[in-house]
């Protein structure tokens, strides 16, 4: 090691902050991954004082694996968080002043050379990913170089347990919203031009890596988190054609979307409310064609319950429904009435599912809701429940409903805020599985607008949508050079959740559910309100798990 630097090896748990030297990994804790998984370490690095730049230097981070795994490596950088948290909030915060916390993972190619902090604390991130195949640990050797002398700083060999083994798929549904408008927003390309598919299909992709396996599919412009009398850029896969009342549909680019789907091993498709958020009061806007031109039908001027949008639901439904069922299966669909109703709406979102009850006949409907009352009413079948508000559920009798979170579960709940420790984020895996919840869902994989969709924003100026939202709510990864997402620490904590998921289900069905249930009380509550302060306890149930199954024969 050279004089004046330090180094410190990291699990994936640990948020180097530029101020702290970091929590050093355990190595008798792993990093452990399964062949086909992805298993993440850091090296954190802190450069010896110095007035300038110039005895410093570029950096070089080199990786060589042996062993039947790749690897890739990214520098962590810091981003602005104007808002780390609200005022009142509880005590599970990194820190909570605004300022820059870690969070990009920034690709790191080889041969790219990059400026350490000379202030403080940073890290380098390595990614480990077994071959499918992969039959044995491996080793991974990270190098730090100057690049102007070559001269070796650091360098580290770190050991990968492999269990050769392909973990089962996640055994929940799973969706986190992608904002088609955003991408083309933000990339500056027309929707649904040949390089907005592109950017598409690569963002969706990438959400395999967190186990998504249901994705919102904009038939008609998603009306979510826009303000009353805005209307955000149309992303409409459906063709409308109106001739003196009656309307045609063409599927040609829904079809195109379902493709993408089955490429990338997306299973469920999620179809945008039927109504406007927050109350139900409006329908949606609609790009229709009539008399060769197109033009917006329907929105904020339209009230929910007008008969004229249900004589148009009347047409559209039944032909989407046909299409779905024949090219997709309407057993793998959800439909939405509309998002976050509450008890002050109760009679409005119950005029909107009037609307369309005996349309969706036969359909499951989701909406994400917090008001016990609207289920014991009858007016959602299969609600998606705010994880602070799941215990009312629960004491009202219900079966445990999907689970999401966002920005107002802030006390006691685990969340994706940037401030806050990754531990916090990692624990919705175990908690889903213990709750035995059978979905999740989050709002944000790609919202880069500010509060209700006025105005775009820069997401790596700006993690927290104009200040209106807690740093890391709105999205999960960022829109990286040439239409490729950028992972962020936080996508490798919900990563790491639901391979969580995955092992405790593994472990139920070969050990059964008392012994998983034991191995996670060894390590406290995992209940949605409690969350593991010692980042090690996830860990630890890990070791445990994989120590009892390899004392059981995989085909007991």
């Amino acid at each position: 090691m050279t004089a004046g630097w330090s180094f410190v090896v990291a699990d994936a748990l640990e948020k180097v902050l530029p101020e702290a030297e970091p929590r050093a990994l355990d190595p008798r804790l792993g990093p452990t991954t399964f062949a086909g998984e992805t298993v993440a370490f850091q090296v954190a690095l802190r450069p010896p004082a110095t007035r300038s730049l110039n005895p410093i230097g570029r950096l070089l981070a080199e990786v060589d694996v042996d062993g039947p795994a790749t690897a890739e490596v990214f520098r962590v950088e810091l981003v602005p968080v104007s808002l780390p948290a609200f005022p009142i909030h509880d005590g599970g915060y990194l820190r909570d002043a605004p300022g820059l916390y870690p969070d990009l993972l920034r690709p790191l190619p080889p041969g790219d050379a990059f400026v350490p902090l000379l202030a403080g604390w940073s890290s380098v991130w390595v990614e480990v990913t077994p071959h499918a195949d992969a039959d044995r640990d491996v080793a991974v050797t990270v190098a730090l170089r100057s690049e102007a002398t070559g001269e070796l700083l650091f360098e580290h060999t770190q050991a990968v347990e492999v269990v050769p083994e392909r973990l089962p798929e996640l055994g929940i549904l799973h969706t986190e919203w992608l904002h088609a408008d955003a991408l083309a927003d933000h990339y500056g390309v027309d929707v649904f031009s040949p390089e907005h598919w592109r950017i598409l299909e690569a963002f969706l992709a990438e959400t395999r890596g967190i186990g998504m396996n249901t994705v919102l599919t904009p038939v008609w412009t998603p009306p979510l988190d826009t303000a009353v009398g805005h209307y955000r850029t149309p992303v409409q896969l459906v063709d409308i054609d109106e001739r003196d009342g009656r309307y045609t549909f063409g599927f040609e680019r829904l079809e195109r979307w379902l493709a993408m789907c089955r490429r990338v091993g997306i299973r469920h498709l999620e179809l945008p409310p039927l109504f406007t958020q927050w109350g139900a009061a409006s329908a949606p806007a609609f790009q229709v064609s009539s008399g060769g031109v197109l033009r917006r039908r329907f929105g904020w001027d339209t009230a929910a319950d007008a008969p004229e949008y249900r004589a148009f639901l009347e047409q559209l439904v039944p032909a989407l429904r046909r299409f779905l069922d024949r090219a997709w299966g309407l057993d793998r669909v959800f439909f939405h009435v509309s998002d976050e109703p509450t008890g002050d709406n109760r009679a409005a979102y119950g005029r909107a599912r009037e609307v369309v009850a005996d349309l969706l006949d036969g359909c499951t409907v989701i909406d994400a809701l917090s008001d016990v009352e609207l289920v014991r009413s009858g007016l959602v079948d299969h609600p998606v429940v705010a994880s602070d508000a799941v215990h009312a559920f629960a004491d009202a009798g219900f079966p445990p409903p999907w689970v999401y979170y966002c920005v107002a579960q802030q006390d006691a709940v685990s969340n994706r805020f940037i401030a806050q420790p990754t531990a916090r984020t990692r624990a919705i895996g175990a908690q889903l599985f213990a709750g035995g919840h059978p979905g999740f869902l989050h709002w944000g994989y790609t919202f880069y607008y500010d509060q209700h969709s006025r105005n775009l924003v820069d997401p790596f100026a700006d993690t927290s949508a104009g200040g209106a939202y807690p740093g890391g709510d709105p999205f999960l990864v960022y829109p990286g050079a040439d239409g490729r997402p950028w992972r962020s620490i936080r996508f490798r904590a919900i990563a790491d959740a639901m391979n969580d998921h995955r092992l405790l289900t593994l472990a139920a069905d070969r050990l059964g559910r008392d012994a998983v249930f034991a191995a996670l009380q060894a390590e406290g509550d995992w209940s949605l309100d409690h969350w593991p302060r010692d980042p090690e306890a996830i860990l630890r149930v890990r070791r445990a798990l994989l120590d009892a199954l390899a004392l059981v024969p995989v085909s007991a």
